[in-house]
């Protein structure tokens, strides 16, 4: 069907619906009416939507815009005949229209999401404690994801089954320091570690900051688990930086945003960006909960980006911000915080 007779076939109808109005004086009248033109069934719009499967798929856009715009005047112009009609027959009324003496109800307005509340709440934290928020991009090139954090090319955490690459990359700019050409795939970042490099690459030293945003790993949901989530990366570099710094830092933020009586303890640990590593937990419901690693930068690191490993030192930290957000708010299972349930969220109104 050509899309001009598609449209002439609309016009047709919303004039016939104009005048058929006109004549009608009764409530009845009206819904008989409104059958006529908007039932579900075998109304007269019904039979002019099924002509859409007919027209070129060039044509459908320009054709359902019409279609949409037709079908809302007629239920509007179905809609102030019914005021018109109600009007006319209702009894007239000399009390007033709005009885003042009767109970109110607070009005529902929306509310801040939990996750978000805790994002604010952890920047405030770091900033009492001299960080900077920082951003990077949720896309990232295999260069920031993976090379210049000391992560071989045969490392587990680069496997497909551990990432979500994008198929639809084709090239990618070689980075402008480092060491060879980055491979071409992107993919959705699977730590904010990618914001550390980019800042160093770019940002004059002593640095002090944090970043805080989604990442992506093809976990299966479970009670702690996502395969979407939130990190805080935080990054200290500066001439003489040492562990027992990056474990000051990590108490003092576990006990300003968990509580003075807060458990936690450090665990040795390994990652290819950090040397020494730990990994962090704090006690709850009965058992040690894992919330983040941390460790000091690996020269290898420093190196990819230009820095001189001999001359600087530095720790990174990288947090689990829904764990924090189920600590405080003393949620068991991560799931509940992306069901959308407003019963759920209405909980944690600020």
């Amino acid at each position: 069907m050509a899309l001009d007779q598609f449209l002439t076939t609309l016009d047709g109808l919303l004039e016939d619906a104009h005048s058929s109005l006109e004549r009608v004086g009764t409530a009845e009248a009206l819904e008989e009416f409104r059958v006529k033109y908007t039932g579900a069934k075998s109304g007269a719009l019904k039979s002019v939507q099924k002509m859409l499967g007919s027209i070129d798929v060039k044509d459908k856009p320009a054709a359902g815009k019409r279609f949409n715009q037709v079908r809302d005047r007629i239920e509007e112009l179905i809609a102030q005949a019914a005021l018109r009609l109600g009007g006319e027959s209702a009894p007239k009324s000399s009390g007033p229209l709005l009885d003042p003496t009767l109970p109110g109800l607070r009005p529902r307005i929306g509310t801040v999401h939990p996750i978000t509340q805790t994002l604010e709440h952890l920047k405030e934290i770091m900033g009492r404690l001299g960080f900077n928020v920082t951003e990077g991009p949720e896309i990232e090139d295999q260069w920031h994801n993976f090379v210049a954090l000391n992560i071989p090319e045969d490392h587990p955490a680069r496997d497909p089954l551990d990432n979500f690459y994008l198929a639809t990359a084709k090239s990618l700019s070689p980075p402008s320091t480092g060491s060879g050409e980055a491979p071409a795939e992107r993919l959705l970042r699977s730590q904010t570690s990618t914001v550390q490099i980019r800042v160093m690459e770019k940002e004059a030293l002593p640095l002090r900051i944090i970043s805080l945003g989604r990442v992506y790993r093809p976990d299966a949901p479970d009670a702690t688990h996502f395969p979407m989530f939130h990190q805080m990366e935080g990054l200290w570099v500066d001439r003489n930086v040492t562990m027992a710094q990056l474990k000051s830092v990590l108490r003092l933020f576990a006990t300003s945003y968990l509580g003075g009586d807060v458990n936690i303890r450090f665990r040795p640990s390994f990652f290819p960006f950090t040397e020494p590593s730990v990994e962090v937990d704090y006690w709850w419901n009965g058992q040690w909960i894992e919330f983040g690693g941390a460790g000091m930068v690996d020269p290898n690191v420093f190196q990819a980006v230009g820095i001189d490993p001999e001359a600087w030192s530095g720790f990174a930290f990288g947090l689990g911000v829904e764990r924090l957000c189920m600590r405080r708010f003393g949620i068991t299972d991560i799931r509940d915080l992306y069901r959308s349930d407003v019963r759920f969220l209405r909980q944690f109104a600020t």
